[in-house]
């Protein structure tokens, strides 16, 4: 395979008769060829190309630096002038290399007056198609990593979760295996495959899984407190005028979160599988790679709905079970609580830690199913902003937009549907976990 890529970059420094190098999607030397018909150049080796060709590899402030000029984006030739500053001595051409619309890899050419024309620019990017076309050949022959990384998170646990995270752990490579990783979930996952990891930078591997794969399965605890969460199309429009009047921190759009959260079969919907991303980090407080991968996964999703929850960073594989838990709590948090998200850390995602580790009908607690049915949604709404503000009348009457008398003729509602007293510490929370827990 590596032959094939130089012998096509050849082909590009023979066409153009410049010297030509070709890097992956990280900037990572794949190959590297000097037009055989001229001399040496000692200006072509300035420090940006010097270290790209010796260690095999940019930095990442140079990286940065080429990417703003578009290269990511851009379907043909971008020239790129020089900057010493930057130890860029010679103005660049870069060629993107492509296939099916997915940025692979660049190839570097070294510009000068005059320079490639645009017919031979041409016939160079059909060159790169063809990389283009390896390149994706060479990402698919990967694609066992998916699998790999599908079975660690789908192991039931002990020894066939040991042999698949050792599985994985050789198709990764001990050096890689052993670093700091993050696990992404983003959810739902409508499309059948999982993108190639080479136009994520930093990716080690994706896959796709049932969103009820992992530990947490879909949500189905609807507020109408109905064993599967079924709700009707009345019933969500009954629910829809739920966050009129409500202020800022108010659960705006809550009635929709609801409705969303409802279980369905999958062979009947797409919205029950996720999309798992491991990581590669340098440090766990430099965490730009993951949110950049959780961005650009969400946007091609559509955005919308889809929300995305980032693990706490660890080293090696062992823990990866624990992670993807990690992930897609922090996930379910960002669908229930839109302020939290749409890219939530699990280290961020306070009481949601433990309320999305409980069994999904856990809002069917005998005293609150009734106030969760959805023709008292204006009660539950209303004991939600009180808990949610200290149970201070002040505050909850004014995020409400509401007067305080009828706030406690509310409140006084709210305990006569459930028998709970909200003068005491541990009804309080019984119903603020209730509350939470049904949007989940």
């Amino acid at each position: 395979m590596k032959g094939d890529y130089q012998e096509l970059v050849d082909e590009i420094s023979a066409l153009l008769a410049v010297p030509a190098t070709l890097e992956d999607r990280d900037f990572g030397l794949i190959a590297f060829a000097h037009d055989s018909d001229s001399e040496f150049d000692e200006t072509t080796l300035d420090p940006v190309r010097t270290r790209s060709i010796l260690t095999r590899k940019s930095t990442p402030a140079v990286r940065a630096w080429f990417e703003g000029f578009g290269i990511a984006r851009a379907t043909g030739p971008v020239r790129i002038p020089a900057a010493p500053d930057a130890g860029v001595f010679r103005d660049r051409i870069c060629l993107p290399v492509r296939h099916r619309g997915i940025v692979l890899g660049y190839v570097w050419l070294l510009d000068a007056t005059p320079g490639p024309t645009e017919e031979q620019l041409a016939a160079a990017m059909e060159v790169t198609a063809r990389i283009g076309t390896l390149l994706a050949d060479e990402e698919r022959a990967g694609s066992d990593l998916s699998r790999e990384f599908r079975a660690v998170l789908t192991a039931e646990g002990g020894w066939q979760y040991d042999m698949a995270v050792s599985a994985l752990r050789a198709a990764l490579g001990g050096a890689e295996a052993d670093g700091l990783h993050a696990v992404v979930c983003v959810t739902p996952w409508t499309e059948a495959d999982a993108p190639s990891s080479r136009s994520l930078p930093g990716t080690a591997a994706l896959c796709t899984l049932r969103w009820d794969a992992g530990m947490h399965p879909v949500a189905g605890a609807a507020w109408a407190g109905q064993p599967g969460g079924r709700l009707g199309a009345a019933a969500r429009r009954g629910a829809a005028g739920e966050a009129e009047g409500a202020g800022a921190d108010a659960p705006a759009g809550a009635a929709d979160r609801r409705a969303s959260a409802v279980a369905v079969p999958a062979d009947d919907a797409p919205d029950t599988h996720a999309l798992a991303v491991l990581v590669r980090l340098r440090s766990a407080d430099a965490l730009s790679p993951v949110l950049t991968a959780a961005d650009r996964l969400r946007d091609s999703a559509g955005a919308g709905r889809t929300a995305a929850g980032v693990a706490v960073p660890r080293r090696g594989l062992a823990e990866l079970n624990t992670a993807w838990l990690e992930a897609t709590s922090a996930a379910r948090t960002a669908q229930a609580q839109p302020r939290l998200g749409p890219v939530a850390q699990w280290a961020d995602i306070g009481p949601y830690r433990m309320l999305t580790a409980l069994p999904a009908d856990t809002a069917h607690d005998p005293a609150v199913r009734e106030l969760l049915d959805l023709s008292h949604a204006e009660l539950a709404r209303t004991a939600e902003m009180f808990l949610d503000c200290a149970g201070q009348a002040s505050r909850t009457a004014a995020a409400l937009g509401i007067h305080r008398q009828t706030l406690y003729y509310r409140l006084s509602r709210v305990e006569q549907l459930t028998g709970l007293d909200l003068a005491e510490g541990e009804d309080r929370l019984l119903l603020h976990m209730a509350l939470k827990a049904a949007r989940l």
